[in-house]
C-alpha cells in the first residue's frame, strides 16, 4: 500500500534494536484517514472470506482493528493483557512473548467472545517474530474458531514472523513490508 509506505518514509523513525518508530501516526497517535483507507485495502484484501469477528491484541492494534471492522461490519474482540475484575466467567488464555516489549504476558479473551462458528480476521499493527499473532491463533483454534487471516499494517519482512506464518498455511496480508532499515541514515527499504 503505497500510503503507507509514503507515511512511513515521511514519519518513521528507525532507532537502533531494529526498531521503527511510527507512533505519531499510527500506534500512538493515530491518523484516522489513513486507518480508514487500511481498513478499505483489508476488506478488498479479504473480500472473499466470510468474516464475522476481528481479533487483534491490546493495544495498539484496537484502532487499526476498530477501523477495519467497519468496512466488514462486524464486531471486534481485543485480547487483553491483565485479567480483571470485569472479565468474569471462562476464558481463554494464550502466552506471548513481545518484540517490543521484550517480555512474556498471558493474553486472555472470554469464551462468551469467541465461538466455533466464528470465522475471524486478526489485525495487528506489526509483525516482526510472529510471537502476538501465534498466540492470538492459538486462542481461535481453543475455540474452534476458523482463522480465516491475518492483516498487518507493517510487516518487518527481514524478521522471521511471516515466513513462520504462512509456512504454517496461515494467509497474511502485509500493506507495507519493509525489508530493511539502517538506523545510521534512517534508510527505510520496502518490498
Amino acid at each position: 500500500m503505497k500510503l503507507l509506505e509514503e507515511r512511513i518514509r515521511k514519519d518513521g523513525i528507525v532507532k537502533p534494536g531494529n526498531v521503527l518508530k511510527v507512533d505519531s501516526f499510527l500506534n500512538h497517535q493515530m491518523d484516522v484517514n489513513l486507518f480508514n483507507e487500511m481498513g478499505k485495502e483489508f476488506k478488498r484484501l479479504f473480500s472473499d472470506c466470510p468474516v464475522n469477528k476481528i481479533l487483534t491484541i491490546e493495544a495498539s492494534g484496537i484502532g487499526i482493528a476498530c477501523i477495519v471492522a467497519q468496512h466488514f461490519n462486524v464486531p471486534v474482540v481485543f485480547a487483553k493483557k491483565t485479567q480483571s475484575i470485569n472479565l468474569d466467567g471462562e476464558i481463554y488464555i494464550s502466552n506471548i512473548e513481545s518484540f517490543t516489549h521484550k517480555r512474556s504476558y498471558d493474553v486472555i479473551v472470554s469464551k462468551k467472545y469467541i465461538t466455533r462458528d466464528d470465522h475471524i480476521l486478526i489485525i495487528d499493527d506489526f509483525l516482526a517474530n510472529g510471537c502476538a499473532v501465534q498466540g492470538l491463533i492459538e486462542l481461535i483454534q481453543s475455540a474452534g474458531a476458523t482463522v480465516e487471516g491475518v492483516g498487518i499494517a507493517i510487516e518487518k519482512g527481514q524478521q522471521p514472523g511471516g515466513t513462520m506464518l504462512r509456512s504454517q498455511g496461515i494467509r497474511v496480508e502485509s500493506l507495507a513490508v519493509i525489508d530493511g532499515m539502517n538506523d545510521e541514515t534512517g534508510e527505510i527499504r520496502f518490498r
